[in-house]
């Protein structure tokens, strides 16, 4: 994997497009058959793959094409859980009040956006994203990466207290679950080949930075809040157990984490550095962090670079590009940004990558294609630059 420095890649999800989003709604009315809807998520897979080795993207991903959003298609992969939309879940709130406040701050229709919810026994079925996998390396020789909701993330979404607890005693015994599953994926993961395997962990910005302000989507979930500390402890052992998982000889290890990425207001979306994450950053045994670097909300390198335990421990995926913005990047911004990173670490512990997807909700992408295109140029133009003054 560092035959070439500054690496790049994806961080996940691709716009789905208005052929896809039929396709599903026309699946769930039984209007076509499964074969069909396979056949369309492949070729649509096809095209955000070719994008990314027409402009020389180094890691391929397979955009995410056939996942409802970035969490909660989990329900169609195990047994034991339910889609619910936001509005069905009210049912279930004991402070309604707070959760309507969650659903004005994401200012989207209640019933458009779906969540996962354990309401039974978890089962795992033998795939999450190991069938997307497979597809994913029948149409690209180069090295991938495939992208998962992480265990936290999934224990948390998962987790409607009124509804769940009738199955587990509590969110902690439902993530020991979610540790067995995950380590069966992993195992399936490798055996079919994978580079790198992601873990998306979004919502431990939403236990550090949403004191004094409205939660918001982001914390996945409407579990009790706990103190910040007992809740990063909890979400340290999850990832850990998980990332424990991976056998190192045969695929890195990355954990992505973003602020929020389902709105361009950015001025309701999270802000503050990375500072209140690092003793999770250390301890969870992860080969690359990705993350989100391109807005002044993440605050300043140096407040991750300076630990001792962060710098050249773990490969950092520095966030270049606003996936919310629809302008493109300058080259030279990014090629300046790479370099303050590498003020801090050595050059082999640096790749380059969006801050986010560029789809957090199949039905509202937060971009269109054509500017994606042009964004990641700007990242390969820096990468290029880069790599004629390093990789020497």
């Amino acid at each position: 994997m560092q035959t070439k420095l500054f690496k790049t890649s994806l961080i996940g999800s691709m716009p789905r497009g208005k052929e896809i989003l039929l396709a599903r709604r026309k699946l769930s009315a039984n209007l076509i058959d499964k074969a069909s809807y396979e056949k369309l998520v492949s070729e649509k897979t096809k095209e955000v793959v070719r994008l990314q080795e027409d402009l020389d993207i180094d890691i391929i991903t397979s955009g995410e094409i056939a996942r409802d959003n970035y969490v909660s298609f989990i329900s169609e992969k195990l047994g034991g859980v339910s889609q619910m939309s936001m509005a069905e879940m009210l049912d279930y709130v004991d402070d309604k009040r707070e959760f309507e406040n969650i659903l004005t701050t994401l200012d989207v229709p209640a019933s458009s956006i779906k969540n996962a919810i354990c309401t039974g026994k978890l089962v795992y079925k033998g795939d999450i994203v190991a069938n997307e996998l497979k597809l994913l390396k029948s149409l690209t020789d180069r090295k991938v990466k495939i992208t998962m909701p992480g265990p936290y993330l999934v224990t948390r979404s998962m987790w409607l207290a009124n509804v769940s607890s009738k199955y587990y005693d509590s969110k902690e015994d439902l993530g020991e679950d979610v540790i067995k599953i995950f380590k069966e994926e992993i195992k399936n993961l490798q055996e079919i080949g994978v580079d790198v395997i992601q873990f998306d962990e979004p919502v431990l910005t939403e236990i550090v930075f949403t004191e004094g302000r409205p939660r918001t989507f982001m914390c996945a979930s409407l579990s009790q809040r706990k103190d910040p500390s007992e809740e990063l402890k909890f979400a340290s052992h999850l990832i850990k157990s998980v990332m424990d998982g991976i056998d190192r000889r045969k695929s890195i290890a990355s954990m992505h984490v973003c602020r929020g990425n389902w709105s361009k207001n950015e001025s309701i979306l999270l802000e503050g550095p990375y500072t209140p994450l690092l003793d999770l950053f250390a301890n969870i045994n992860a080969d690359l962090l990705a993350l989100e670097f391109s807005t002044p909300r993440a605050g300043e390198l140096k407040s991750l670079l300076s630990d001792d335990r962060i710098r050249n421990k773990v490969i950092l995926g520095l966030g270049v590009i606003n996936p919310r913005f629809d302008a493109k990047e300058d080259s030279n911004v990014i090629y300046e940004r790479a370099k303050e990173a590498l003020t801090f670490i050595d050059k082999e512990n640096l790749w380059l990558n969006p801050d986010c997807g560029f789809a957090t909700f199949s039905n509202r992408p937060v971009n269109e294609y054509e500017n994606i295109k042009k964004k990641l140029e700007s990242m390969i133009e820096a990468r290029d630059k880069l790599r004629e003054e390093y990789d020497r």
